[in-house]
């Protein structure tokens, strides 16, 4: 009988072992996969900065060549300014509403820059100087990027919520509460699915 309650209580020491070696193991995974995301989160951030901070020398360019587009510059402008504004910062990937205000801030930027860009069509001197051409090349490196970024960050975000969500880490997960949010996608900027109309 003494055996029997030894030998029970070895199974259930084991047992412990390997369930807090399991969790331990669940637990650190998660933490690596959120840190990629995070990080990757502020490349997202990065690449937009980056753009904004080209939009004041596409402005003054755009400025002295087309003086009465006042409209479309003081679109872009503010547009910018909200940006700014909606720093989403370190809330942002386990918060759906942060990642969503700040998509549509930079949205709308990426809709006044394109309108600044269809303005500029009927400047042909403009789109002649070298300043702006050099912008413009810049613009869309900078679009190119965040289309780059925003992918491998969906990808980082998919990783961790496939983990996250599959039995038994969802478990683990499940006991640290907020610490481990499903992290939010990009989505496609609203309209996207209808293409262009082209008129010749």
């Amino acid at each position: 009988m003494f055996r029997s309650g030894k030998s029970t209580l070895l199974m259930i020491l084991g047992l412990a072992i390997v369930i807090v070696g399991f969790s331990a193991s669940a637990y650190n995974r998660l933490v690596k996969l959120d840190q990629a995301v995070q990080a990757q989160w502020a490349q997202v951030e990065n690449v937009y900065q980056r753009r904004a901070d080209l939009v004041p020398n596409l402005v003054e360019t755009v400025k002295g060549a087309a003086k009465f587009e006042k409209d479309t510059l003081t679109a872009v402008t503010e547009a910018r300014a909200r940006v700014g504004a909606v720093a989403a910062g370190g809330a942002a990937p386990s918060d759906p509403a942060a990642v969503a205000k700040f998509q549509q801030a930079q949205d709308q930027l990426s809709s006044a820059l394109s309108r600044l860009l269809v303005v500029v069509e009927r400047y042909p001197e403009l789109k002649a100087t070298a300043n702006f051409r050099d912008l413009q090349v810049q613009l869309e490196g900078a679009e190119n990027r965040i289309a780059v970024e925003r992918m491998r960050y969906n990808e980082t975000a998919q990783a961790f919520n496939s983990a996250r969500d599959t039995f038994p880490t969802a478990l683990v997960a499940g006991l640290f509460g907020k610490r481990f949010v499903e992290k939010t996608y990009f989505k496609a900027q609203g309209g996207a699915e209808t293409a262009p109309q082209v008129h010749f």
